[in-house]
């Protein structure tokens, strides 16, 4: 354990026993602007497809479809060693430069020690966020989320904790007993693991003094790519991916992520991936983008790339107002490029 994880270990343990406040907390900022509110609309039409397959208790709309905010209780317990996301050589860590973090949807600024914990899924949004979902020893299962400003957490909920998470009064390391609903709990706790830098973690149900010896598989001090199963280079003219999220809780059975792509102030486009090992092959098509077969839904909001095996690829970009067009995500999904074996890593574009 090195001096920061101690530290971190220590301030937490001492406010073990913190004071629970159940306010319930806003669902979404309106500083967050045109743009978040652009988000949360498609978020809405593509989290029903995504809830299904990423076995959390789903993505709430109001956070633009991220996976950040959701804890992975829910999934089956994995039946093989989860990837672990590849390290990004020559990026500092988040302790050395928390300017970095949430800056590059392509990069996370920590880590988690493989020895200790096992991945569970990652996921950056630009300019804000970035997650990793882990399991500890003994199965129990944590998020932990950093940014570079505390404001960021006022009104970012935890969607597994329905009566509200209490906004932090102070980044101390004090942890909060959570209602979960349905006689459940949780705990959250917040903290500095360094100057610059804001982190806060939810765990649903176990031991709050348990919490600590679990936060301490964290490393501040590496960077990793936000790898996924699929790569998005013909993006339209003047657009970016501006956030990546990958799940794992199921792996290998289940691989599912999604990458969100953005223009202007009205351009938004969801891309969905999932490989399910006990799924068949699609070969419905009306539609042939760089080459390959896709076929256009009858609602004229989605594009798929059909007759690959075991996967789906999904494109959501006709909600009005979004700004792209069929033609934009005919050709993103037609330069897409794909993992040859999605249950190996190193074969992820």
């Amino acid at each position: 354990m090195t001096d920061l994880d101690q530290r971190i270990s220590d301030v937490l343990r001492e406010r073990a026993e913190g004071e629970t406040d159940t306010h319930r907390l806003l669902r979404a900022s309106r500083a967050l602007g045109r743009r978040r509110q652009v988000r949360r609309r498609v978020a809405a039409g593509t989290a029903l497809a995504l809830v299904g397959v990423v076995a959390f208790a789903g993505v709430n709309a109001s956070d633009g479809g991220r996976l950040t905010g959701r804890l992975p209780w829910t999934a089956a317990t994995p039946t093989a060693p989860a990837p672990v996301p590849p390290r990004a050589d020559g990026v500092p860590g988040a302790a050395a430069d928390p300017t970095r973090v949430g800056t590059d949807p392509r990069v996370l600024h920590f880590g988690v020690d493989p020895a200790r914990a096992r991945y569970l899924g990652w996921g950056v949004d630009a300019g804000q966020v970035e997650s990793i979902r882990f399991e500890a020893a003994g199965g129990r299962r944590v998020l932990v989320e950093v940014a570079r400003s505390e404001t960021t957490f006022r009104n970012l909920g935890i969607e597994a904790f329905q009566e509200g998470v209490p906004r932090p009064a102070a980044f101390d390391g004090s942890i909060q007993r959570v209602a979960a609903g349905n006689g459940n709990f949780g705990f959250v706790t917040w903290w500095q693991p360094a100057a610059g830098l804001f982190a806060r973690a939810s765990m649903l149900g176990g031991d709050a003094i348990a919490l600590p010896r679990y936060l301490a598989a964290l490393r501040w001090d590496e960077a990793r790519r936000c790898a996924a199963p699929v790569r998005l280079d013909a993006l339209p003219a003047g657009a970016t991916i501006n956030s990546c999220q990958v799940d794992l809780s199921s792996y290998p059975e289940l691989i599912t992520a999604q990458l969100s792509v953005g223009g202007n102030e009205e351009q938004y486009m969801a891309v969905r991936y999932r490989y399910a090992v006990q799924a068949g092959t699609s070969n419905k098509s009306n539609r042939t983008v760089g080459g390959r077969p896709a076929y256009v839904a009858p609602n004229g909001w989605t594009i798929d790339l059909v007759g690959i095996p075991k996967v789906e690829l999904t494109a959501t970009f006709g909600w009005p107002g979004q700004g792209f067009t069929e033609a934009d995500a005919g050709a993103l999904l037609g330069g897409a490029r794909l993992a040859e074996d999605p249950t190996r890593l190193q074969t992820w574009p």
